[in-house]
């Protein structure tokens, strides 16, 4: 092995004790009128306007912050918040300003991308929790119901949160858009691309969702975990996947009128995404004990569907009229 990386980097941007957490009121209480103020906005005048964002902004705020009663203080929290919580959230803000470029250049009422962001924020998240449950660990999570609620201790599965998505423009164009859902879909692969690079890199901080060992050039230890030999950042492997896809849908989307053949967008977010993970899983450790001695992972085997699904999108988009 010519070279390796030591990866020994925390996954806390900070971390503060209870003696040093005296503003944490503080901060849950912004957090509160930042909430009480975009549902004040809502009640009031019947409609989202761009500033309900700072809702949004809070809620993912909180979603980063680690609350954890100390054994000896019962209202007293640890705060920690997270690389992974941060790109999360920066990546949402980052597909936000994006659909917003986009539906300013198709004429999209604002309302439309404010209600969207919440939709799919929500979906995101729940899909994902659930996607985790069910797919990864459903005899645990049945025994322990009381775990689903705890994000906090890890597990979120990109194939619930992808699902949730779908049932949330479901019920977003039929309340919404009054559109099919493909039509929204194509436009939101788009950011979402980019959302799933940053989640991937989210992961890089936690080292976690690595590779087997290697020796190639740019095998990294993960000293944290202690681990003493290379594996494959995977990580890297699929957040560079994710926006080589970005990119390929940026340049439909802008340069050529593929948005206009429904599916199209959707179809090669899919394969981009999808096929890319389907592959990469071969050099990934096993998340899951019961993947052991699998042909295909629980990974490989949830992707399947939407490669195919892909494939069908452009195929179908290719021979429907504009």
């Amino acid at each position: 092995m010519l070279l390796s990386i030591t990866w020994n980097i925390s996954p806390e941007i900070f971390s503060l004790s209870p003696k040093e957490a005296n503003w944490h009121y503080l901060f849950f209480v912004l957090m509160g009128i930042l909430i009480g103020r975009g549902v004040l906005q809502y009640i009031k005048k019947k409609k989202f306007e761009t500033s309900s964002i700072l809702t949004v902004i809070g809620v993912a705020l909180i979603g980063m912050v680690l609350w954890e009663k100390h054994p000896s203080h019962f209202m007293t929290p640890n705060i920690q918040v997270r690389w992974y919580g941060m790109a999360f959230a920066v990546g949402f803000m980052m597909g936000y300003k994006i659909m917003e470029k986009m539906f300013k250049s198709e004429k999209i009422p604002q309302e439309w991308l404010d209600k969207l962001f919440l939709y799919v924020f929500i979906a995101t998240i729940v899909g994902a929790r659930l996607g985790h449950v069910l797919f990864y660990n459903f005899d645990y999570y049945l025994a322990n119901p009381g775990e689903i609620l705890k994000t906090w201790h890890g597990g979120l599965a990109s194939h619930g949160g992808t699902i949730g998505i779908i049932i949330a423009i479901y019920f977003y164009s039929k309340k919404v858009t009054k559109k099919s859902m493909l039509w929204t879909l194509d436009r939101l692969a788009v950011p979402v691309a980019l959302v799933a690079m940053m989640i991937r890199l989210g992961n890089l901080m936690n080292s976690e969702i690595y590779g087997v060992a290697t020796d190639l050039p740019w095998g990294v230890i993960f000293a944290r975990n202690g681990e003493t030999v290379a594996k494959h950042p995977t990580q890297l492997y699929e957040a560079l996947s994710y926006f080589v896809t970005f990119i390929v849908l940026m340049y439909y989307y802008w340069k050529t009128d593929k948005k206009d053949k429904e599916g199209f967008l959707l179809g090669i977010f899919f394969i981009g995404v999808f096929l890319s993970r389907f592959l990469i899983e071969f050099i990934k450790e096993d998340q899951e004990a019961f993947e052991a001695g699998m042909l295909l992972n629980m990974g490989q085997i949830l992707s399947i569907p939407f490669v195919l699904a892909g494939v069908y999108l452009i195929y179908r988009s290719s021979k429907k009229k504009k």
